[in-house]
């Protein structure tokens, strides 16, 4: 296997799911004993935290962008940005790296057109409902894209940020998340795109009348893909 650099924190909830997604294939698909080639860079949430809050998504960047440095020269073959939410600057980290970066969209919407469908709904950060970074990329790989108003948008934010970031998971949040769920079906969703790789640990096909699309864990298939060559 070529070895998978993953640039993650973002947060280290998520980031050990993929660690953890990523050996699980290596085992499954393998067997005996292999374990995914990987290097892992981990920063610090709350600096990133604060540069989304304020905008300020070029110094944001900057950081990851570093990162990604650190992680090629440590022998990474290819990169995975642990996050949907700093996506944001994708290309921050392309411009920095020879190496590629194996960008999440793209594996989501591969995973939905595989399913058969092209019309899903969204959940995940503010950032990622209601800026163009993500949702344009995922109408780019054929999808029509639909988001909840603004009150669940502002629900489903501040559950990541306050409580899946912090590793709390409640069912009272479950069942709120359910009814969001709910409304993007009756609006014509075939699909929800978990589009933050917390929501996984909250949300499962249980908890959904269409297919749901959890994000971190094609993202890990579809590295795992990419560096068994």
């Amino acid at each position: 296997m070529r070895t998978i650099g993953l640039i993650g924190g973002m947060s280290w909830e998520s980031s050990a799911e993929y660690y953890r997604m990523l050996n699980e294939l290596a085992r499954d698909r393998k067997g005996g004993l292999h374990s995914a080639r990987l290097v892992l860079y981990s920063v610090d949430f709350a600096e990133i935290e604060v540069l989304q809050a304020q905008g300020r998504w070029d110094e944001a960047g900057g950081i990851l962008a570093a990162a990604a440095r650190a992680l090629e020269a440590a022998g990474a073959d290819l990169l995975v940005l642990c996050t949907n939410t700093m996506h944001r600057v994708a290309e921050h980290i392309e411009e920095a790296v020879e190496v590629p970066l194996l960008h999440l969209a793209d594996a989501t919407a591969g995973a939905v057109r595989a399913a058969g469908l092209r019309r899903v709904g969204l959940l995940g950060t503010a950032f990622t409902m209601e800026q163009d970074f993500y949702r344009g990329r995922l109408a780019a790989g054929g999808l029509s894209v639909l988001v909840p108003g603004s009150v669940d948008r502002e629900l489903v934010h501040r559950v990541i940020y306050e409580e899946l970031c912090r590793g709390i998971v409640l069912d009272a949040s479950r069942a709120a998340y359910r009814r969001v769920i709910d409304k993007l079906v009756a609006d014509g969703a075939e699909g929800i795109v978990l589009g933050c790789t917390e929501i996984e640990s909250l949300i499962g096909p249980q908890d959904s009348p269409v297919p749901v699309f959890p994000t971190a864990r094609l993202h890990a298939e579809a590295a795992f893909d990419a560096a068994d060559r």
